[in-house]
C-alpha cells in the first residue's frame, strides 16, 4: 500500500490510486507474471557480458539516441519470423513494451482524445490512458473472449476513437485475434474520422503483440500487414519468448509516419546503450533465445489438456484456449481463496482477468508438476 501524505499536491486524479504491479514474493514457483522460465543460455550470457565490456569505456558518451544498430536488427528479426520486410526506420525500441505503449499514449491520446479497448485485457491499458488524460473506452468481448465484431465497429464510428487497441494473443485469455478481423478493424478505421482532429484523421490500429512467438506454427503475425495498412502498430516484446524480462526491450513496427510521431514524444536518450548493446546480443543468438518456445508450446498443451480433466464441486474446470504462455482457467466462486491456498503452498499464480477464473503461466517440468499437484490438492480443500 502506498503512504502519500495529505500534504503533498497530487494530482486530484491520483488520489487513492495504487502502483501497479504483480505480486513480486519470494516462494519455490513463480508462475503468475508470464515469464520465461529457462535461464538464458550461457552462449548468450558470454556475449551479452562481452558486448557490455566493449561499451563500457565509454559510458561517459551518451548513447545513440536513434538506436540505429538495433532496429536494423529487430528489423531482419521480424523478416525472419513473421517474413515482414521492413525498413529500419519503419521499427522503434524502447524499455519494454510498456513504455511503447505510454508513447502511442503520448502521441496520439491526450485531453479530448479517446482510446478504444476490448475488456477483458490487459490491465495497463486503462493507467496508460489515466497517465495521459486520455478518455478510455470499451467494447466487450464476446462469452468466449474472442471481439464481438459488431459492437466494437458500432463503438469505433461512434466515439471517432484516436486508437483502437487490440492484443493478440489477449492477456489475460491467450485468445489470438484472426487475421481477417483485424483487417476488418483496419477497413473500418480507414473511414472513420477522428473525434476532435483534423478532418483527415483516421484511428490507428494498435495490435500487442507481447506474447505473439507462442502462437500456433504457420500463423501470421499482424506486421505482415503494415505495407498494406499506415494506420496499423504492432508492439512487441522481449520479455516473453527472448527470455529478456530484466533486460527491458519493447519494440514497434509501424509506418514511418507513426514510429516518427513516437520519435517527438520519447524522452532524449531514452534507451541505453547497455540495453542496446545486451538486446543485440540477443538478436544474434536468435536460435538459442528461442530454443524453448516449442517447449512452452507443448507444456501449454497439455496443461490445458490436464487442466480440462479436472473438477470442482462437481463440475469440469473452464479451461479457456490459449495461444499464449499461459491459460485461464476456473471457474472459482472465490477464487482469491484458491489463489491464496496456492500461495500458502508456494506456487504463485495470478487472480485477474475476468471474475471466477486464474491464470497460469508455464513454467518448467518440475514447476508445472509442483502446481498441478498443489492445484488438485487445494480443490479438495475447497
Amino acid at each position: 500500500m502506498s503512504a502519500i501524505p495529505a500534504d503533498l499536491p497530487l494530482r486530484t486524479d491520483l488520489v487513492g490510486e495504487e502502483p501497479y504491479g504483480a505480486p513480486q514474493l519470494d516462494v519455490p514457483v513463480c508462475l503468475n507474471v508470464n515469464e520465461n522460465p529457462y535461464p538464458l543460455d550461457p552462449e548468450v550470457v558470454e556475449a551479452i557480458c562481452r558486448r557490455v565490456g566493449e561499451e563500457a569505456p565509454g559510458l561517459n558518451r551518451y548513447p545513440d539516441r536513434e538506436h540505429e544498430g538495433l532496429r536494423k536488427a529487430l528489423a531482419a528479426y521480424l523478416k525472419e519470423e513473421s517474413q515482414a520486410a521492413l525498413e529500419p526506420d519503419q521499427v522503434w525500441a524502447a524499455n519494454g513494451s510498456n513504455e511503447i505503449m505510454l508513447q502511442l499514449f503520448q502521441a496520439f491520446g491526450g485531453p479530448g482524445r479517446t482510446v478504444l479497448g476490448c475488456d477483458p485485457t490487459y490491465s495497463m491499458y486503462p493507467e496508460y490512458a489515466r497517465d495521459t488524460f486520455t478518455d478510455w473506452e470499451l467494447a466487450h468481448r464476446l462469452p468466449d473472449f474472442s471481439l464481438d465484431m459488431e459492437t466494437t465497429i458500432e463503438r469505433i464510428k461512434a466515439l471517432g476513437p484516436a486508437m483502437v487497441l487490440v492484443t493478440s494473443p489477449n492477456n489475460p485469455t491467450g485468445t489470438p485475434l484472426p487475421m481477417e478481423e483485424l483487417t476488418r478493424l483496419l477497413e473500418v478505421c480507414s473511414q472513420v474520422h477522428v473525434s476532435g482532429a483534423d478532418q483527415s484523421a483516421r484511428p490507428i490500429v494498435v495490435v500487442d503483440e507481447a506474447y505473439i512467438e507462442f502462437r500456433d506454427p504457420g500463423t501470421p503475425s499482424a506486421v505482415s500487414l503494415i505495407g498494406r495498412y499506415d494506420h496499423l502498430a504492432v508492439s512487441r516484446t522481449m520479455s516473453k519468448a527472448f527470455a529478456f524480462a530484466g533486460a527491458r526491450v519493447g519494440y514497434l513496427a509501424a509506418s514511418r509516419g507513426i514510429i516518427d510521431a513516437v520519435r517527438i514524444v520519447r524522452m532524449p536518450y531514452h534507451l541505453s546503450a547497455l540495453t542496446q548493446v545486451a538486446a543485440l546480443a540477443a538478436l544474434e543468438h536468435t536460435d538459442l533465445q528461442l530454443a524453448r518456445v516449442g517447449k512452452l508450446r507443448e507444456t501449454r498443451r497439455k496443461t490445458a489438456g490436464w487442466l480440462s480433466e479436472q473438477e470442482y464441486h462437481g463440475q469440469p474446470l473452464t479451461v479457456v484456449p490459449s495461444a499464449s504462455n499461459f491459460i485461464l482457467f476456473g471457474i472459482f466462486p472465490d477464487r482469491n481463496a484458491i489463489f491464496g491456498a496456492m500461495k500458502e503452498a508456494g506456487v504463485l499464480i495470478r487472480a485477474v482477468g475476468p471474475e471466477g477464473y486464474l491464470r497460469v503461466c508455464m513454467g518448467t517440468d518440475a514447476e508445472m508438476e509442483r502446481f498441478r499437484g498443489t492445484l488438485v490438492d487445494v480443490l479438495k480443500r475447497f
